[in-house]
């Protein structure tokens, strides 16, 4: 009877996603009298939300026997999903199309169990992983129909057939039509039907795909449900919830949080790098890399991407605009065009040609091959925005277009398309992109030969940077204001600040990619034009003209 009471609490515990709970209960009870089929799905479930993603695997094995032989074909197919998805984030990809094999067979036992579905979920994630569209939205319709045709539903079915519907249609070029499917299964989640499990994984893939259509007020929307939903389970872990972090730091990015989106991309490159979930972690580092780039942590930053690679995830275009911020700007260049070059897929380029136009527009004396490469580079970009119908990309192409306009020296018309490329970033609450795009205006402005507008447009965007530690921009914009410190040069800054930060005439020449021979003059040079006489001194003078944060 003692062993009842404790079942009884640990299922309770379980609907009540108190999942250290019905871990420690269900498993207690396991020990000695072993569970049964349900039971053991149960435990499944609250280990994989713990993270013990090696426990979670066993316990999904014995469930989907169990039920086989018990001849629940439904609900074992139900097991196999979550045991392919399980082995394939650990690496297992063998384990797990094998298990999918057997699960095949076992479907083949019961023609019409509304289960297989669960099979065809996971054939339409295959398709996407290999970079297949058409066959994946050949799947999902499939899985439409059949799942439609059933009486009532399984929620975790149904909410996966919408969510996987959605994210072929976005992949075959039909983003309306997506994220109508894409609504429908995050309004399912809002009903709190489905288990734990699949509203996490929706969550993150819903997110994910909004993240990467530009689509950022959905993204914003499901972000803060999410957040709420995490904050009611403490206990949640794993894999998921490290890659519901690095969907949470790109938006606190955006929005301006760049000290807490440091910190969640950092506990996300944890939690994806312990066992389970490495192949998002890739993911994870590049965002954190992203974060230390715009903050001018040029070292780190280069270690992040590294970070990136080994864990098979694009760098770029943050490598090249790290490039391009360390004063190689062909190298940058080289980098973007083989990234373009590469890429094929709409929004993948989308991604990439805003840095392009950055790059290739870097030099004060754009060759005029450069310039038109720009130019093409922003009609794609529009085109892409005109098809997918998103603001965020057509702020995008509008500040790619003003900047292309101001370097072809057409400032007024450059004018009118930048204020409307800033309205649509404020509007979306993006202040970085806001910023820069103040610059320009600003450059703009002083072309047309108002220079109190200039100012005032300058002094916000420094205002705005500041707030955010965007050093580098706050640099930049310090040097378009006609301070003091314009009278260094961009390579000189560098140093200045590096020194501030108490590196090595070495390490300055590691971190610039520069002779030690070089640095020593580029010092020499802040010297005579600060007229100081020391390194102390220089340091003193970037703390003082906030070239650098001061320590602690």
């Amino acid at each position: 009877m003692e062993w009842d009471a404790e079942l009884v609490k640990g299922r309770e515990a379980g609907r009540r996603r108190a999942w250290a709970e019905a871990y420690a209960l269900l498993s207690g009870v396991d020990a000695v009298r072993p569970l049964g089929a349900g039971d053991v799905e149960a435990l499944a479930e609250a280990a994989d939300m713990l993270g013990r993603c090696d426990d979670a695997v066993l316990l999904l094995r014995r469930a989907f026997t169990a039920y086989a032989e018990a001849g629940d074909v439904g609900s074992a197919l139900r097991c196999a999903y979550w045991l392919c998805k399980g082995l394939a984030w650990g690496g297992e990809v063998v384990q797990s199309g094998a298990w999918l094999a057997r699960a095949r067979r076992l479907a083949a036992t019961d023609p019409g169990c509304q289960e297989y579905g669960y099979l065809l979920l996971l054939d339409a994630e295959l398709h996407f992983r290999a970079g297949e569209p058409a066959e994946m939205l050949g799947v999902a319709r499939r899985l439409g129909d059949a799942v439609s045709a059933g009486a009532g539903g399984d929620p975790d079915l149904l909410v996966g057939t919408a969510m996987t519907l959605g994210l072929a249609l976005v992949s075959n070029g039909e983003p309306a039509a997506g994220l109508a499917q894409l609504d429908e299964a995050m309004v399912a989640v809002a009903d709190g039907e489905p288990s734990a499990r699949a509203i996490g994984m929706t969550y993150c893939v819903v997110i994910g795909t909004c993240q990467e259509m530009q689509e950022l007020r959905r993204a914003q929307e499901w972000s803060k449900a999410l957040a709420a939903w995490c904050a009611a389970q403490p206990d949640f872990s794993g894999a998921y919830r490290g890659l519901c972090r690095v969907h949470r730091a790109v938006l606190l990015q955006l929005g301006g949080e760049w000290p807490d989106a440091v910190h969640e991309a950092r506990l996300a490159c944890a939690q994806l790098t312990a066992g389970y979930g490495e192949g998002a972690a890739g993911s994870a580092f590049y965002q954190l890399g992203e974060l230390h780039r715009l903050r001018g942590e040029y070292a780190e930053a280069e270690q992040a991407y590294r970070d990136t690679l080994r864990y098979g995830w694009d760098t770029q275009p943050g490598l090249a605009l790290l490039r391009l911020a360390q004063g190689r700007r062909e190298a940058a260049a080289a980098a973007i065009r083989r990234a373009l070059a590469e890429t094929g897929e709409p929004m993948r380029r989308a991604r990439l040609l805003p840095g392009a136009v950055e790059i290739l527009l870097a030099d004060t004396g754009t060759p005029s091959d450069d310039l038109a490469e720009a130019a093409r580079a922003v009609d794609e970009l529009a085109s892409i925005a005109e098809d997918f119908g998103v603001s965020a990309l057509r702020a995008m192409t509008g500040q790619a277009r003003g900047a292309v306009l101001l370097a072809q020296g057409a400032s007024g018309e450059a004018l009118g398309v930048l204020r409307d490329a800033g309205r649509v970033w404020r509007e979306l609450d993006v202040p970085y992109e806001a910023a820069r795009v103040g610059v320009l205006v600003a450059l703009a402005c002083r072309a047309l030969g108002d220079e109190d507008c200039a100012v005032l447009e300058l002094d916000a965007a420094r205002t705005a940077f500041e707030r955010l530690g965007a050093q580098p921009d706050v640099l930049r914009v310090e040097g378009l204001s006609g301070n003091r410190r314009s009278l260094l040069s961009p390579r000189e800054l560098d140093v200045v600040r590096l020194i501030a930060q108490g590196r090595t005439n070495h390490a300055i020449a590691a971190e610039l990619v520069l002779s030690e021979k070089t640095v020593a003059r580029h010092i020499s040079n802040i010297f005579g034009k600060l007229d100081v006489g020391s390194r102390t001194a220089v340091a003193a003078y970037a703390f003082e003209h906030g070239l650098v944060r001061p320590p602690g």
